[in-house]
């Protein structure tokens, strides 16, 4: 079979090696793909967003299946889109897709369906959004409604970081048409899990437990990020945790979504946070995570193109999904700056060295490749990534290997899956 995967991150390079190893999968191609992914793949010049390229080039190179990776294109429809043109691709709908490209559709789906989350008002007007924080407990959790690459979530401690969080992205757009609509929210405090699921509108199978570090800095400080680091699977996720979620979040949200007319098809990625009062959905995604892709997919024993294939044709029941028992973990080298203002084209030193120890890989997220050398191309530029026996041997081994790689103003965490 030939394979397009949709996308140019760290995920996508992880879902192109998972292929790769399929012996149905003859050709894989991404767009626009980086780097690291063009050892896997031919790389097309076509950006995620062009759906009529991508269906332009799947009718050209007879491309028998597409896996749409990134939110934007399937907020957009681009598996819609695919799908009247005849091609089967991989992905929820732009219907369904608005689990996560809207929060207040979300929030709101789970206060009919009785799905637990945090209390939570939404607004449109500026005015009426400043006057609701001023008679609210704090900490107090302002999110932009839209698609803001994992972003536009502000804790704000105080009144004053409430307001400015409101005008930031209200008035001054600093997410654009994101934060035309805004969720107001109680803050939870507890560890929080990624879960990610295959589901086909009918069965839903999680996968392993992951959780992911946000902030830029050691020990949870400064911005949120795309993720600057991964581990799975979660300390804190019980077997208990899981029946519950499976039994009073993962499927009641499959079957509301169905009753919404909005059967969701593809990986459903639940957020979750881990309270005094049980387990309650801090966000939905509507694909799979990056980072937790990159810890998640290593783990995983089947092949993962006749789950795809399984879940496009809604016999997902009939497969046996099973899981490695390591240890993963992933350890994000962004550029200096990052998630603000960063250099592009530093070269980066040291790659050979990770292909000399069992079990490392390096997943590429913001690469470009010239003359048999790579160069940094994005915020975050590489997600080295480790599997061992127990936490503590795979976070050994992916530090060591981040030690031996290099570029000018490389930054990282030194406590991911450090507790």
């Amino acid at each position: 079979m030939k394979v397009l995967v949709v996308g140019s991150g760290g995920r996508e390079h992880a879902i192109v090696w998972k292929l790769s190893q399929s012996q149905r999968v003859d050709k894989i191609y991404c767009a626009p793909g980086n780097g690291g992914i063009s050892e896997y793949a031919e790389c097309l010049n076509i950006d995620a967003l062009d759906t009529q390229s991508m269906v332009k080039v799947c009718k050209e190179k007879k491309i028998d299946l597409v896996v749409v990776a990134p939110d934007d294109p399937l907020a957009m429809g681009m598996v819609n889109d695919l799908t009247e043109a005849g091609i089967r691709a991989f992905g929820p709908t732009r219907e369904a897709a608005l689990i996560e490209s809207s929060k207040s559709f979300s929030k709101n789906l789970m206060k009919k369906y009785g799905i637990p989350t945090a209390k939570f008002e939404t607004f449109s007007n500026i005015e009426k959004a400043l006057s609701y924080i001023e008679n609210q407990k704090y900490p107090l959790v302002v999110k932009a409604d839209g698609l803001a690459l994992g972003k536009g979530v502000i804790i704000c401690n105080a009144e004053t970081e409430a307001r400015e969080a409101i005008i930031n992205m209200m008035a001054q757009k600093k997410f654009g048409d994101a934060g035309n609509t805004i969720v107001i929210e109680e803050f939870l405090s507890g560890p929080e899990v990624s879960v990610l699921s295959f589901t086909d509108g009918k069965t839903i199978v999680p996968m392993v437990s992951a959780q992911d570090h946000k902030r830029v800095f050691d020990g949870d400080k400064g911005p949120n990020t795309g993720g600057m680091g991964a581990f799975s699977p979660s300390n804190v996720y019980t077997e208990e945790m899981a029946e519950f979620c499976m039994n009073k979040i993962y499927r009641p949200t499959i079957e509301a979504m169905n009753k919404e007319g909005r059967t969701f098809k593809g990986v459903l990625y639940f957020g979750l946070i881990i309270t005094e009062d049980g387990p309650k959905v801090l966000e939905y995604n509507a694909r799979f995570g990056d980072p937790e892709t990159q810890v998640v997919l290593p783990r995983l024993k089947s092949d993962l193109l006749d789950i795809i294939e399984a879940i496009i044709d809604e016999r997902l029941h009939e497969i046996k999904i099973e899981w490695d028992n390591s240890a993963c973990l992933c350890v994000i080298m962004a550029s200096g700056g990052y998630p603000q203002n960063y250099r592009k084209g530093l070269k980066i030193s040291g790659l050979n060295a990770t292909q000399k120890e069992k079990d490392i890989l390096v997943f590429h997220a913001g690469t470009k490749k010239a003359d048999n050398e790579f160069f940094t191309n994005g915020g975050r530029v590489l997600g080295i990534t480790a599997l061992g026996q127990t936490l503590k041997e795979a976070r050994d081994k992916a530090y060591r290997q981040v030690s031996a790689i290099h570029f000018d103003g490389a930054h990282y965490r030194r406590d991911i899956g450090n507790f």
